[in-house]
């Protein structure tokens, strides 16, 4: 699990990633240390819930990712399974080649459960 994370963390803008539980719980966490595990997980948790239940309300299919940009970063929010996959990257990255590498890490999350 960590391995997976690493390797995301090497995708060029790529500032951290975690995995959280859907009660936003840390599972594993490689993040910039300016940043609080918990309280991302939370945030996480919380914001992935919120948007299910539209979604749920709209009958639409599960959600499989959520994408926030803020003044200086992006945040990236993707159902691995077990848990709420979040990437944290720069302002400015190329969002194809971050997602094809959530992609990919999901992919692999799911295969190591």
């Amino acid at each position: 699990m960590y391995q997976v994370l690493n390797d995301l963390n090497k995708t060029s803008g790529v500032t951290g990633s975690m995995l959280v539980g859907k009660d936003g719980i840390v599972i594993a966490a490689d993040l910039d240390e300016r940043l609080e595990s918990e309280t991302v997980g939370a945030l996480a948790a919380s914001i992935t819930d919120n948007i299910q239940k539209s979604l749920d309300r709209m009958d639409t299919s599960p959600l499989s990712q959520v994408t926030i940009e803020a003044d200086n970063a992006k945040m990236f929010f993707s159902d691995a399974g077990i848990g709420i996959l979040v990437v944290t990257t720069e302002k400015q990255v190329n969002i194809g080649l971050i997602r094809l590498e959530i992609k990919n890490a999901v992919s692999k999350l799911k295969i190591s459960n």
